[in-house]
């Protein structure tokens, strides 16, 4: 089962807000702290929120229209801000090929759906299964999805989803394939295998039931998987939440036999398209066999510990809202005399 229909985003990536506001109000909800906002660029899109007219007007213009979703106190939107969209490069490179709108998770104000429905921002949120934020949804000129962001990119990874929506790449390869073209950041050039990991041969068809099963798609060249691994997954509380899941790390490049949670013959490289793995690292989470999360964006300690805990303790049967599960781990911990820093 693919992120898309399920508990993503993932997609992620998961801004997750110091605080929730309540939905399209500017008051907070109870018991929690002020999150600060983040004012959007003065050259985003203003517009009526009727999305069919917005995507003509794109087309229009040469352009194609990005959906931006965001939720005031988000870090991952804040960085998105302050440090992607403080680089001229990037600045040009969007507002030459893309007009954007911003889109409040939580909103309350009149939209017209790309379907022309009347709705709310939280409504298309909802529909859209936005669970993280910023996510951002390019779409291409008569209004369908080219491709979608699930959390926060880091700039080198932001200018290869601009430059392969810009160049209307996905007519030709998948944005795996275009990605992968592409020079990569300085990494260490290996994978971080470990012998508390699942080792080779790759069955799969047994995990995922007694305990959960997180798989890992990762690639040599991976600045982020070096941290992932070399600090974030050092840290004791890492460390004890990992302990709780059958962990394989795969690489998403490489023709690695593998008989899927599903029974099925095929390798990472395969799996990893057929699931819609577009970034290194991606944590996918398999329970009773059946994809039930994945975080695949730029991610510090406390969120990918909350994500390992949303799933390990099964909360994302009960708590379909992430946002929700995080706010109360964080106030949960303060409590404790842990204090929550959500960029450590």
């Amino acid at each position: 089962m693919s992120l898309q229909p399920l508990r993503t985003l993932a997609a992620l990536l998961l801004g997750w807000p110091a605080m929730l506001l309540a939905a399209g109000e500017g008051r907070l909800e109870e018991g929690m702290v002020n999150p600060g906002y983040h004012e959007h660029p003065a050259w985003f899109k203003q517009s009526f929120l009727d999305l069919p007219e917005d995507v003509q007007e794109a087309a229009a213009a040469d352009k194609r229209l990005l959906l931006y979703f965001y939720q005031d106190g988000c870090p991952y939107c804040k960085k998105l801000l302050e440090t992607n969209f403080s680089l001229k490069d990037i600045v040009d490179k969007t507002r030459e090929n893309f007009d954007v709108l911003a889109l409040n998770m939580w909103g309350d104000r009149e939209v017209t759906s790309l379907e022309g429905e009347a709705t709310t921002e939280k409504r298309l949120a909802e529909k859209l299964e936005v669970m993280y934020t910023p996510t951002l949804i390019f779409l291409d000129e008569q209004g369908n999805r080219v491709l979608r962001l699930n959390g926060y990119y880091p700039p080198h990874q932001f200018q290869v989803a601009l430059d392969y929506v810009a160049g209307g790449h996905e007519r030709e390869m998948s944005i795996q394939e275009f990605a992968a073209r592409q020079a990569p950041a300085a990494a260490s050039g290996r994978l971080h295998t470990s012998p508390d990991y699942l080792q080779p041969p790759y069955d799969l068809s047994g995990h995922g039931l007694d305990k959960p099963l997180l798989v890992l798609f990762e690639q040599k060249e991976c600045p982020a998987c070096d941290e992932l691994h070399t600090d974030i997954l050092e840290r004791e509380t890492s460390r004890e939440l990992i302990d709780r899941f059958d962990v394989v790390l795969l690489d998403m490049q490489a023709d690695t036999p593998v008989i899927t949670p599903a029974g099925r013959q095929t390798t990472a490289r395969k799996w990893s398209r057929e699931l819609g793995v577009k970034y290194a690292p991606s944590l996918v989470f398999f329970d009773g066999g059946e994809e039930v999360f994945r975080a695949e964006a730029y991610l510090r300690a406390f969120h990918i510990q909350s994500v390992m805990d949303y799933v390990a303790s099964r909360a994302y049967q009960d708590q379909p809202n992430l946002q929700r599960f995080i706010q109360s781990r964080a106030d949960r911990l303060e409590a404790q005399g842990v204090h929550v820093d959500l960029m450590d």
